[in-house]
């Protein structure tokens, strides 16, 4: 097998937990920067990593990093690489990119100057002039930061929270990889009650319950590399076969709620879709109204803060309520995810710990209170 660079790109915030899961899975010599981790892996490995990684939103193939003030340099280093022992002749080849901070800033000539080079390159190589872009589908990335141009070759595809069961185009509050990544960030365990009484369309209660089943994230989706000649078919195939056999047969306490009675019947039609139904209780309640016999257990949740509801009254009240509430739940661990800048004023308490994680572009921090480990 050949070994390539990789780097498994996830949200700002997020990095040591998913260092934590690459870890886990045997990785080593990992290099972490912000919004991404990078490291050495096989085409088994590009497998295993789209289909199990929870907190990663793709997996990229580094092909050149180099210095890029212009259009010039860009064009001639992207040309040097050895295209045509990657791409076949007739790949649909899509350029996407970034930049920022950056002299070449307009990201549409730098995409057009990418796919010119590429284009020339194959042009030199199978000595023809068209190329009939009808077989597999290749994601290529031009990144630019800082004057520095990175070639990436996306295995991924759409990216990786898309999980499959949620409904395409349905909105969504909370991406699945940031709501996994709460999970994972408050150590829960399913030998522990875990509740989300502003679950919405169910992610957090459902992402706990993959978690708990040890069910892999992509096992119920497609990736773009799946028609890739560098990847065998069979490691595919594989990495679905182990998926399967790894789910546990486990019962455990997770509890969703939302005062919204169309928000639970659309996290439970999620549930049903992502195998796990049987885990979760779903109840329309108002998150004041919640009780528990449980001495300890874990509240795990993304209340309105402002950008889903436009009564900044109400959103304060539901703040205080939930601090009322953590007086009440004595032996309870509270997650709260919040943009709000006085959410610890209104909560009542300052947070023991707080970390700044990014839901899409709104900058939130995730507020822990009571933590039980």
């Amino acid at each position: 097998m050949t070994y390539y660079s990789l780097t498994a790109v996830t949200s700002f915030g997020l990095e040591s937990i998913l260092v934590r899961e690459l870890r886990a899975m045997g990785f080593k010599d990992l290099n972490v920067e912000n919004g991404k981790v990078s490291f050495k892996g096989n085409e088994k490995d590009i497998v295993r990593c789209n289909m199990w990684l929870r907190t990663a939103d793709r997996i990229l193939i580094n092909l050149k990093a180099f210095p890029a003030e212009d259009f010039e340099t860009l064009f001639q280093n992207t040309l040097s690489i050895e295209w045509a022992d990657i791409l076949p002749k007739d790949s649909i080849i899509h350029v996407v990119g970034k930049s920022a901070r950056s002299k070449l800033f307009s990201v549409k000539h730098c995409q057009s100057i990418v796919k010119k080079a590429i284009i020339e390159a194959m042009k030199r190589r199978y000595k023809t002039e068209t190329f009939p872009e009808n077989g597999p589908l290749y994601r290529i990335e031009i990144s630019l930061y800082k004057d520095n141009a990175t070639i990436s070759m996306d295995t991924t595809g759409a990216g990786l929270h898309k999980r499959g069961y949620r409904i395409e185009g349905a909105p969504a509050p909370l991406r699945e990889t940031i709501a996994a990544g709460i999970i994972l960030l408050s150590r829960w365990s399913p030998e522990y009650v875990l509740a989300d009484l502003f679950c919405g369309s169910g992610t957090i209660p459902i992402e706990a319950a993959l978690i708990a089943k040890n069910i892999a994230p992509g096992i119920n989706r497609h990736f773009i590399s799946e028609n890739w000649w560098q990847i065998p078919k069979n490691l595919w195939e594989g990495a679905r076969k182990e998926a399967n056999i790894a789910v546990k047969n486990i019962s455990c306490e997770i509890f969703a709620s939302d005062i919204d009675e169309r928000a639970i019947k659309k996290a439970k039609q999620n549930a049903i879709r992502a195998g796990v139904y049987d885990l979760i209780s779903f109840k329309q309640l108002d998150f004041k109204d919640f009780n528990t016999s449980s001495k300890s257990g874990y509240i795990i949740c993304n209340p309105p803060y402002g950008e889903r509801m436009g009564d900044k009254d109400e959103i304060e009240k539901i703040y205080k309520g939930l601090g009322k509430l953590y007086d009440r739940l004595k032996g309870w661990s509270f997650f709260i995810l919040s943009s709000h800048p006085e959410f610890q004023k209104l909560f009542g308490k300052k947070a023991e710990k707080n970390r700044k994680l990014y839901n899409g572009k709104i900058k939130c921090y995730l507020y822990q209170y009571g933590l039980i480990r």
